[in-house]
């Protein structure tokens, strides 16, 4: 593809348009929603400005396109943030109209569902930003992150090459949000295992392409947002999985098809999010938590054994659905650095 294009970045004072082009959970539980709006106007110093779908559940995919095209289009929103995720906003991308999106390009802001969305506007050329909900990070219990918060107002408000460290804790159990009880302490965190790295002899720098692996699986079912493969060739390819937690059998799986319609190999090298592995379906323990974990490291390689035997990869990077959470540029510049362990993105 051609050099990216990074839309100009918010300042604060600044209006961003908050959103749920997915899921309008805002309307299911204000807390965590409210809880981030706050922190969107008093630590970042922006304005939100919500739309008729940023909290209404069941909105149509024709509604929260109208959403998304009314604040590309207001020369007044600097920014474009998702609420939450959700499961069925590839139903929103046939009535995306791209000469409006492409006509002023903002940063977009989210993950998980807004994969579709992040994909689709890298097609235009436009560089989105994979993490950051105002529900999740925005509004975690207790205090954002340090590190999500300090990844996240990079992202915001600077352009240029920023570092991913790993962290020295991590966590990904969750407590019910409609319970106020829940926001009165920051979530249980662990020690955190750290980054491990697979083929890391070389250095590889490249325009990104990823987001959710599930999500990505479903784009590619319905040949969406999704390019030919030699379109990817050198790119750097980041991978995360959901609180739906597949199966390493499922990741095999979805992996496998990408293996074979010869996608896997456009790669040199490959950030694996560190598996969200507890939800509230599976209440894992410490001990199933990490074997969750490492059954699914063990699927990648067993594929890329076959598919991609010299990419280099790294496990358990810090982005996706896990706290903290570092956000990764979408069609962006991404340095991985196997002789340094070191990995760089550029915002």
């Amino acid at each position: 593809m051609t050099e990216p294009l990074y839309p100009a970045k918010p300042r604060p004072g600044d209006r961003v348009a908050v959103l749920s082009p997915a899921a309008g959970l805002p309307g299911l539980f204000p807390l965590p929603y409210e809880l981030g709006l706050r922190r969107l106007q008093d630590d970042f110093g922006l304005e939100p400005v919500e739309y008729p779908t940023t909290r209404k559940m069941g909105a149509t995919p024709e509604e929260r396109a109208a959403d998304i095209h009314a604040a590309f289009a207001d020369p007044d929103i600097k920014a474009v943030i998702a609420t939450i995720g959700g499961d069925d906003q590839i139903t929103v991308l046939p009535h995306l109209d791209p000469d409006l999106l492409r006509a002023d390009p903002k940063p977009f802001i989210g993950y998980s569902d807004n994969t579709n969305l992040l994909l689709f506007l890298r097609n235009l050329g436009i560089v989105g930003y994979h993490g950051g909900s105002v529900m999740v990070e925005l509004g975690r219990p207790g205090a954002m992150h340090p590190l999500t918060a300090d990844s996240l107002r990079a992202a915001l408000f600077t352009s240029g090459a920023y570092e991913l460290t790993p962290p020295s804790t991590s966590g990904d159990v969750n407590r019910p949000w409609e319970d106020p009880h829940t926001f009165d302490s920051e979530p249980e965190m662990q020690p955190a295992e750290g980054w491990s790295w697979h083929n890391a002899d070389r250095v590889v720098e490249g325009i990104s392409w990823g987001g959710n692996l599930e999500i990505i699986s479903w784009l590619l079912m319905a040949d969406r947002a999704v390019l030919p493969v030699d379109a990817y060739a050198g790119n750097v390819l980041f991978l995360e999985t959901s609180e739906e937690m597949p199966r390493a059998e499922e990741v095999f799986r979805i992996l496998r098809n990408m293996g074979e319609r010869g996608l896997l190999r456009q790669f040199p090298a490959l950030l694996m999010g560190r598996a969200k592995s507890w939800s509230f379906q599976n209440r894992f323990s410490t001990q199933e938590r990490a074997q969750f974990r490492r059954q699914q490291r063990e699927a990648v390689l067993q594929v890329l054994r076959e598919y991609a035997p010299d990419t280099m990869v790294v496990f358990d990077v810090d982005l996706g659905h896990t706290d903290p959470q570092f956000v990764v540029p979408v069609g962006g510049r991404v340095r991985v650095d196997g002789l340094a362990r070191r990995i760089v993105v550029t915002y």
